[in-house]
């Protein structure tokens, strides 16, 4: 068992020195990559942290965050979570929105198998020519889908990790791209009550992706009269790679069964500047939980910032407890999320979501 645990541990620092040479917040390639849906937080439990939780996640929604949290899913886990990404609709997108779909099943004694879908859809967007730029040609709908296959192993009761295996689809009406990623990850609990964790996580790394298909060619006529069909030049497109460290500690209180717990994040982007994410959140009666968590990116406060995803984010959730634990068995139980991100200078995402243990 020690030698897997060191077998892992190299195969991730290796991988986020590979990464690392690509990486150290390359503002100079901002705007550059594909497949940015990958940076975009799916569930509505994690999202209300701002992707500070690297390492307290727990269960489907460490699909995201950090994989190596897939670990602690007792027995099964289903969960479904919709988002309205940035205010859903627009003068030029009919409905921007985000569904998510998981299923998480404990297949060994310490290990975790699951699946996750992620879909996003941009309703119907005018279709505009250089003769037409007002439209008046009819519509065209994009769509994103990422589909993960995951397994979360817990080597010790202190050291748990995961390996994430992402498929990558982007699509117009008459132009596709498709690709694949890697997400990998480790979590360390310790402390008389697991209250201090450690974690660290890489994300989307991958070969490079380009776009294909009949809507990268025309149709012209040429001097000569004859017809000619012209393709243009396909040029590839990395993915964005980052690399999280992440630090939370839990505060227990036996009144009342409270806890706080105080997170913190630092996410070194390949093609963007670096995030910093502090948040808590406090929980009471292991039923009620409220968090928010802010998410900091050099220029944020200013004319040059660079992306939407930073800011406030809050949520909230509660469990549910439907069947008592049995047999030594986990109980079932349900947990409803919600969470609001702030997207200045664009409209905030709204996200609300289920999760059945059983």
């Amino acid at each position: 068992m020690k030698n897997i645990i060191r077998i892992f541990a190299v195969v991730l620092t290796l991988a986020g020195l590979m990464a690392g040479s690509t990486m150290a917040g390359n503002d100079k390639r901002r705007g550059t990559p594909g497949a940015s849906e990958t940076l975009i937080n799916p569930w509505a439990g994690s999202s209300g942290w701002g992707g500070g939780d690297i390492a307290s996640v727990r269960g489907l929604e460490s699909f995201y965050s950090n994989i190596a949290g897939l670990a602690f899913i007792r027995q099964n886990e289903l969960a479904y979570t919709n988002t309205i990404y940035l205010g859903g609709s627009s003068k030029l997108t009919g409905a921007a929105s985000i569904n998510a779909f998981g299923l998480g099943v404990r297949v060994f004694e310490s290990g975790v198998l699951a699946v996750h879908v992620m879909s996003m859809g941009f309703g119907e967007i005018p279709v505009t020519t250089v003769g037409s730029p007002d439209g008046g040609n009819g519509t065209f709908s994009p769509s994103f889908m990422n589909i993960n296959v995951a397994y979360s192993h817990s080597f010790t009761n202190s050291i748990h990790g995961g390996v994430n295996i992402k498929i990558i689809n982007e699509q117009t009406a008459d132009v596709t791209a498709s690709g694949f990623a890697v997400d990998a990850g480790i979590q360390y609990v310790t402390g008389e009550n697991d209250e201090l964790k450690f974690g660290i996580s890489l994300k989307n790394w991958a070969p490079a992706m380009q776009f294909d298909g009949p809507g990268l060619s025309r149709t012209t006529t040429n001097a000569a009269g004859n017809t000619v069909t012209v393709s243009t030049r396909r040029a590839e497109m990395e993915l964005p790679t980052n690399l999280n460290i992440g630090l939370s500690y839990d505060f227990l209180f036996e009144n009342l069964d409270q806890k706080l717990t105080l997170a913190g994040a630092f996410t070194s982007n390949a093609f963007l500047r670096d995030n910093f994410t502090v948040g808590a959140e406090y929980g009471m009666l292991n039923m009620f939980k409220v968090r928010a968590a802010y998410v900091y990116q050099p220029g944020l406060w200013t004319t040059d910032a660079a992306t939407a995803n930073s800011g406030l984010c809050v949520g909230a959730s509660v469990d549910i407890a439907l069947s008592k634990k049995k047999d030594g068995a986990a109980g079932t139980g349900l947990t409803i999320d919600y969470s609001y991100r702030s997207a200045a200078p664009l409209k905030g995402s709204h996200a609300i979501g289920a999760s059945l243990r059983f």
